[in-house]
């Protein structure tokens, strides 16, 4: 928790704050279920009305097939960038695209530029130094 604050303090915004912020649809899911499609809608029944359900796809036709899905939110997982911008013209704004994967302090604006609505990046807490907090008496 301290480092997500840290993160707001710093001017970020957190993705969510514990794994039930939402449902993500990763590579693994996708196979037990048979397609996004499947996935989408099997998450969908089981979660509460106004949870997020979010797909993770690595190549374009998985953003078509999650579009087609209805989900609410396409991460595009390690992605070159001429795929991110075309993952952007398929979506054409009907729901947010999050770039993720690989993202770091010298490849942000490029990333940014591509036309995604959201970036993350586990780096910000991935690489932060632990502080020794002691309320022993020093003496």
């Amino acid at each position: 928790m301290l480092e997500k604050h840290a993160v707001m303090c710093g001017g970020g915004t957190n993705l969510r704050f514990a794994l039930d912020g939402g449902v993500m649809i990763k590579d693994n899911h996708i196979a037990v279920a048979g397609s996004i499609m499947a996935a989408v809608a099997r998450a969908r029944a089981g979660v509460p009305t106004l949870t997020k359900i979010e797909v993770e796809c690595d190549r374009l036709e998985q953003v078509r097939e999650a579009l087609a899905a209805k989900a609410d939110v396409i991460m595009v997982d390690n992605m070159a960038l001429a795929d991110m911008r075309e993952a952007v013209k398929i979506v054409g704004g009907q729901i947010p695209i999050e770039a993720s994967g690989g993202v770091r302090l010298n490849t942000v604006r490029a990333v940014a530029e591509t036309g995604v609505d959201f970036i993350s990046t586990g780096r910000i807490t991935q690489a932060s130094q632990a502080v020794d907090i002691g309320l022993d008496d020093a003496a």
